[in-house]
């Protein structure tokens, strides 16, 4: 194929998405050494996804090149191959040197594959294959630069580099900016070079040469200078953090002090008496290990009572009891001295009159095997109130910001998330990372690095640069400490330790909050915080050239192109990144300021042009939505004059869990966003759902979770694209969705994702042209335009039905009526008149069951075992279905044994497969979880079995002959 010419990515075929969606999730758990635990940034996509989407934007799809796969069988087989590549370069390693070893070789071949695709649109014979260093030269000499210009937490560039790529980002969030610039473009700097720490210079000393690779020995400079911070500290501020007395006169270490918030009781009869609110009283629900505070009802204690601390058994009653503390409902308490109701609105008119103050309620220390949870003294709230911190991060957090929840309550400063000890502790942190600055600078002189006084921010690599580098890490080490230094820190009764503010991505009140000692070697330690960053910087690896810039996309001029585009915008009205990152920034501004000072010049991050439809920044739901298209589109525009006409350009988009369920895909967010990129002159080429996110975290109980991601493949319409009516869009839709929707399935997309993927054609359809007329001549809208296509979806799926065999068809009926319920008899014979059959033919393939009077279809369970659709004289496509979801899940079972039915399937194969779907959809639409989960599994492995099916048909030949030899 001619240089120049347009070929298909892979992305625009196919790609193994259960692969993706399983690594991705995987991905989320993952705490120790993650790129994403560098800093927290919101709503960050998976570097598995961000791999895979990148790889397969850049990887030519077999049908690219028929001269060298001249066959449909010959195209499939090599995108078999590609999907294996990408499973394996999705999987992050674990911590054993075999892990990493295959995941280095993974991405070498995920590599290789890129450079082929590039050398051969150029005319050229790519690099030979294992030669590591000649492809990473190729690639950065020859394959497009990537770029995303919404960057965020830098998954997209950072992996852009991890695939020998010139990997650029930007962003208009000062804080997101900095993150990237800590992934992506600061390790490459200092590549190679040793510690400059006393300690690493003495055993160089010793040991001659330094072997480590990558950045790791920046990473070792900021393990050790944040110990060396820690220490500092300590004589500077331990005083505040005194050992706890145990009953035996001993002493432990404290981890955690427990605080209750009080208010003023409404009741009369307690005499203005502050009573807490409490939102359990559970300190730890561990089995032989339960402990919980007493409030105990006392005139002598301060406002008549005190808390004790208990350790035992307890009845289930009394442990659900106590769970509940004086909490009657989301914001409602009741009064521990009278039992009062104490109301939301009530508790806000306090907090915001500043009266609401705070009792100790535990003391949590470290045991020999675990934690010991101690009855607070009148000393523990002393030496807490004695703090007086000498200064305090500046700002108002916006009352009506995305996730902001607590100004309600009073808490409108910053300043007031944290207590005076929590202030001055994290103060004397951010003061000591310009101190260790400056002994990173004289060590590093020490240790000869060149006296270049360039700074970092302007490009520097010297002994100045390299002393920003490390402070810049240890500032992040501080924001890690920050967001578990905050009184919106809760206690875990279930886990024995304390959550983070950000367990959630919003800024929710904590009534009863942790105050963690950050001397203590637990959570929020500095030392420890600086050790999760050595953990990340230690294991990067950044094989191509990268940058992060400080732009606004909506104005983003692309001094770098032609590029590809790989991005994940904000969406629409989900996150406020602006108001929460505010949290950090007002940190990161007193403790790198002068590292960095054109990105932490203003007071806060930059709100205003901040690319979310807020209408409490924009006058209104409309008018934020028109400030979303337009700004959107203006970035999207930028885009596609920027991007390369080669690759297609992929962006991320992200429902929201409520979009899902009250709208579907037609949501307001989902139409607006498709509509930015239509408008922008380009063509929705696909539609790829990745299910990003993990089903169990915070977010996804609430009313805004993100449900799932897509990502729309896109391509450059035509300058001279036609225009069409409403009829001509629902005949191009009839003509073309069914193959697609084939194409889909093969890809092994299952029935749950089904909705959003049927979506990419559709849009192709739609979006190829400049416009698709309705019949009064006005433009159809793109949420017009969702609604068509999922109801022709609807009615292919349904059409489908007809061709499947009658018996299939009763069955099908059945289902969807009755499930696996008996009926009469009668309700049968209704069924098998309409369709042309019989209840004997029934009967007889095993279908249904007779029941002497009453039928049921035969469950699952009771079908029998070695069964095998090459013996079946009157096979059904129901058996099928039926039989291969029992023997995928059964212990006698598993893949292979799914596979050899498959395979003895023949021409019923597909049929089948297109059954699985649609008893998906009927066991959705009737609620019946179970059984929709045994069919999207069944549907996703469904091209695995194809895969399996001929080798495992082999097999069983050979099996069976050997057995006949006998």
């Amino acid at each position: 194929m001619a240089a120049g010419v347009t070929r298909k990515k892979l992305i625009e075929v196919s790609i193994p998405l259960e692969a993706i969606n399983a690594a991705s999730a995987r991905e989320k758990s993952i705490r120790h050494g993650h790129p994403s635990t560098l800093h927290l940034w919101w709503a960050r996509r998976p570097l598995a996804a961000c791999r895979a989407v990148l790889f397969s934007q850049l990887v030519d799809d077999p049908s690219a090149w028929p001269d060298r796969f001249p066959t449909e069988e010959a195209q499939d087989a090599e995108r078999r191959r590609l999907h294996d590549v990408i499973r394996r370069m999705v999987e992050w390693p674990d911590s054993k040197p075999a892990d990493r070893a295959r995941f280095d070789d993974a991405i070498e071949a995920a590599r290789f594959e890129i450079a082929r695709s590039v050398a051969w649109s150029l005319g050229e014979e790519p690099p030979a294959k294992g030669n590591g260093k000649a492809i990473l030269d190729y690639l950065q000499a020859k394959a497009p630069p990537v770029y995303d210009p919404f960057s965020g937490g830098g998954s997209i560039p950072l992996e852009a580099q991890r695939l020998g790529l010139r990997g650029y980002g930007s962003d208009l969030n000062p804080v997101a900016v900095l993150i990237g610039k800590a992934l992506v473009e600061i390790p490459p700097k200092f590549v190679g070079r040793p510690p400059v720490n006393p300690k690493g210079q003495a055993e160089l000393q010793r040991g001659g040469q330094w072997n480590g690779k990558g950045a790791q020995g920046l990473a070792e400079d900021v393990r050790y200078y944040g110990q060396w911070m820690r220490d500092e500290a300590e004589k500077r501020i331990g005083h505040l953090y005194p050992k706890a007395k145990l009953p035996d006169g001993s002493e432990a270490t404290v981890i955690a002090w427990l605080w209750a918030r009080t208010v003023r009781s409404p009741d009369p009869a307690a005499h203005g008496a502050m009573v807490p609110l409490v939102s359990s009283f559970m300190l730890s629900t561990k089995e032989g290990k339960k402990a919980w505070v007493e409030p105990i009802i006392d005139a002598k204690a301060p406002e008549g009572w005190r808390f004790e601390v208990k350790t035992g058994k307890l009845s289930k009653t009394e442990e659900e009891a106590k769970k509940k503390g004086t909490k009657t409902a989301r914001g409602n308490f009741a009064c521990l001295l009278s039992g009062v109701g104490i109301s939301e609105d009530y508790n806000r008119a306090q907090g915001k009159a500043k009266r609401l103050g705070v009792r100790l309620m535990a003391v949590v220390a470290e045991g020999n095997r675990g934690r010991i949870y101690l009855t607070p003294t009148i000393d523990d709230e002393h030496i807490a109130a004695s703090a007086q911190q000498q200064w305090e991060p500046e700002g108002d957090l916006y009352e009506k910001a995305l996730g902001s929840r607590v100004p309600a309550y009073g808490l409108t400063r910053w300043a007031d998330l944290f207590t005076p000890r929590q202030l001055i502790a994290l103060t004397t942190f951010a003061d000591l990372v310009s101190d260790a600055r400056e002994k990173v600078l004289a060590d590093a002189r020490v240790a000869g690095l060149k006296e270049e006084k360039t700074p970092l921010h302007q490009g520097g690599n010297g002994a100045t640069a390299y002393a920003d580098a490390v402070a810049t890490y240890l500032a992040f080490a501080v924001d890690k400490a920050t967001d578990r230094n905050t009184t919106l820190c809760a206690w875990e009764s279930k886990m024995d330790r304390m959550r983070n503010t950000f367990g959630r991505q919003a800024l929710s009140m904590v009534w009863d909050y942790a105050e963690t000692n950050p001397l203590s070697g637990a959570g929020g330690d500095i030392a420890g915080t600086a050790f999760a960053v050595f953990e990340v910087l230690s294991k990067l690896d950044n094989a191509g050239i990268g940058a992060i810039a400080n732009i606004d996309a909506a104005k983003n001029s692309f001094p770098i192109r032609p590029i590809v585009i790989s991005s994940d915008p904000p969406y629409y009205d989900n996150i406020g990144y602006a108001d929460l990152s505010d949290f950090f920034y007002v940190w990161l501004r007193h403790s790198v300021n002068q590292i960095w000072p054109d990105l932490f010049r203003r007071l806060a991050t930059p709100k205003a042009e901040e690319l979310v439809a807020t209408p409490y920044r924009h006058g209104g739901k409309a008018d934020a939505e028109a400030f979303f298209m337009q700004g959107m589109s203006d970035a999207l525009t930028a885009m596609r004059k920027a991007a390369t006409d080669s690759e297609p350009l992929a962006i991320y988009y992200a429902f929201k869990q409520s979009e899902l369920s009250e709208e579907g895909i037609t949501s307001a967010g989902w139409a607006s966003f498709l509509q930015a990129v239509i408008g922008s002159g380009l063509l929705v080429d696909g539609t790829w759902p990745l299910r990003t996110e993990l089903a169990n975290r915070m977010r996804g109980q609430g009313s805004n979770a993100l449900a799932s991601s897509i990502v729309l493949v896109c391509r450059k319409r035509s300058a001279d694209a036609s225009v069409i009516t409403r009829a001509d869009f629902m005949r191009a839709l009839k003509r073309e969705l069914p193959e697609a929707i084939d194409d889909i399935r093969k890809a092994g997309v299952g029935p749950v994702d089904m909705q959003q993927s049927v979506i990419g054609p559709g849009m192709g359809v739609f979006s190829r042209h400049a416009k698709v007329l309705e019949d009064d001549d006005s433009s159809m809208s793109v949420k017009t335009a969702l609604a068509l296509i999922n109801r022709v979806w609807e009615e292919i799926d349904q059409a489908l039905d007809t061709n499947f065999d009658a018996e299939t068809q009763v069955a099908l009926a059945w289902y969807a009526s009755y499930g696996f319920d008996a009926r009469s008899s009668g309700d049968m014979i209704v069924l098998t008149t309409a369709k042309n059959t019989s209840d004997k033919s029934l009967f007889a393939s095993g279908v249904f069951k007779d029941m002497k009077g009453k039928v049921a279809l035969t469950p699952r369970e009771e079908l029998p075992k070695g069964w095998s659709p090459a013996t079946d004289k009157a096979l059904t496509v129901w058996e099928c279905v039926q039989h291969t979801a029992r023997t995928l899940n059964a212990e006698d079972g598993g893949g292979e044994a799914a596979a050899r039915l498959v395979s003895d399937m023949g021409s019923k194969a597909a049929d089948a497969r297109a059954l699985a779907y649609r008893l998906y959809e009927i066991a959705s639409q009737k609620g019946w979880s179970a059984e929709a989960l045994v069919y999207n599994e069944l549907a996703q492995e469904w091209p695995k079995l194809e895969e399996l099916a001929p080798t495992a048909g082999t097999r069983r030949a050979e099996t069976k002959a050997q057995a006949e030899l006998f």
